[in-house]
């Protein structure tokens, strides 16, 4: 350690000894926290986790029945919140994308509508917004027996979605392996077309064809395997539908809200990042011939990126958090689920609460992480 050390400079050295004296700190005062919470018994307090929960959960991703433990209903309830901040980033970021190039429209009524929506939707809270798209939107469609049909194989009513489904036999492994394929291919082949421009100058369809290779590969697959799976569409029997796949009201409600909420402000995002490109390379791609489109997506958007990604980050991460309002409408997240009624049944108040806490964190983490990673990736290509 001390030959270590003594390869940097005095200050160096005292810049680290400050550090491993700080994560030492810390690392003591967490373990002091812990032991204050939880006590020298501390494994047998999570105990819980392996005993059954005794109530069901309308939405999994998993196998689960009331005979399933604290720790199932744990996994089903981050999968559910996983699925509605994936859903939600996915859907924001194409929203407000759209608004953001939108609102620098030359067309003034494009522009100003733009403007009118980020200035609405931001100025009201995203609660409100939620018990809208809930209990005013969804609530106003019809009943099972009258429901909204289209083709007669997709159903909306007030009991959710109804839409046809696929359940996979054996040889569908297969076919996965396939898209996952297919996926790495298009990315290769998303980095080789990059290269190529950047060296040659010489575009090459490269979207196109990743996504013949993604459509291409799998359907290869399914007709080498004789179709492993076995459709199943919705119908009316009775007083409800059977068959098919049903997406839960709450869940649309709850994406609709936060991803309308969250596109607002990755909009002005957008807008302020477009508009922090320097005049002069957009005059200076329309000089060579390129068109508002293309230099748009060839010059501005890719320059814009560095000024948007760091500010898009922090949206993605609150979208996630947003999540949790999903114990206004019933939704089965892991807060609704796990800290409210895994807690109301077993009273481990703080074991629950630490858990979901360190959950979320996690999470912000992760997609901080990522974004970093992207971020760093942008400023290297625009530094080449």
């Amino acid at each position: 350690m001390l030959r270590v050390l003594a390869m940097f400079s005095a200050r160096r050295r005292l810049d680290l000894v400050a550090q491993a004296l700080a994560v030492g700190f810390a690392a003591w005062l967490l373990y002091v926290l812990f032991m204050w919470a939880f006590g020298p018994g501390a494994a047998e307090r999570f105990r819980f986790l392996r005993d059954e929960t005794g109530y069901d959960i309308i939405q999994h991703l998993v196998p689960y029945t009331e005979q399933s433990t604290h720790a199932r209903a744990l996994l089903v309830g981050v999968l559910n919140t996983l699925l509605v901040a994936v859903l939600g980033i996915i859907l924001a970021t194409i929203l407000g994308f759209t608004i953001g190039i939108g609102s620098v429209s030359g067309n003034w009524l494009v522009a100003k509508l733009c403007e009118a929506y980020v200035e609405t939707v931001r100025n009201v809270p995203v609660l409100l917004q939620l018990f809208f798209w809930y209990f005013a939107a969804l609530r106003a469609v019809p009943g099972p027996r009258e429901s909204w049909s289209l083709f007669d194989s997709i159903f909306l009513n007030n009991r959710g979605l109804y839409v046809p489904s696929l359940t996979p036999q054996d040889g569908a492994g297969l076919v996965g392996l396939a898209a996952l394929a297919a996926i790495a291919l298009w990315i290769a082949l998303s980095r080789w077309a990059h290269d190529r421009r950047m060296a040659t100058g010489q575009g090459f369809p490269a979207f196109w064809v990743g996504a013949g290779l993604f459509l291409g590969l799998p359907a290869l697959a399914a007709l080498a395997t004789g179709l492993p799976f076995t459709p199943s569409f919705p119908s009316l029997q009775g007083f409800n539908f059977e068959g098919g796949l049903v997406i839960l009201p709450e869940l649309i409600a709850l994406v609709l809200a936060l991803s309308v909420y969250a596109a607002a402000y990755i909009a002005e995002t957008v807008r302020a990042g477009i508009e922090g490109v320097q005049r002069g390379q957009v005059e200076a791609a329309q000089a060579i011939g390129l068109t508002r489109a293309q230099t748009l997506r060839l010059v501005v958007v890719p320059q814009a990126l560095r000024i948007i990604i760091p500010p898009l980050t922090s949206q993605y991460m609150n979208l996630t958090k947003n999540s949790s309002l999903a114990t206004a409408i019933a939704y089965p997240d892991l807060v609704s689920v796990f800290a409210g009624t895994s807690l109301n049944q077993t009273g481990r108040e703080i074991e629950i609460i630490v858990i979901t806490m360190a959950i979320y964190l996690t999470l912000s983490l992760l997609t901080s992480l990522v974004m970093n990673w992207y971020n760093a990736r942008i400023a290297l290509t625009g530094a080449r």
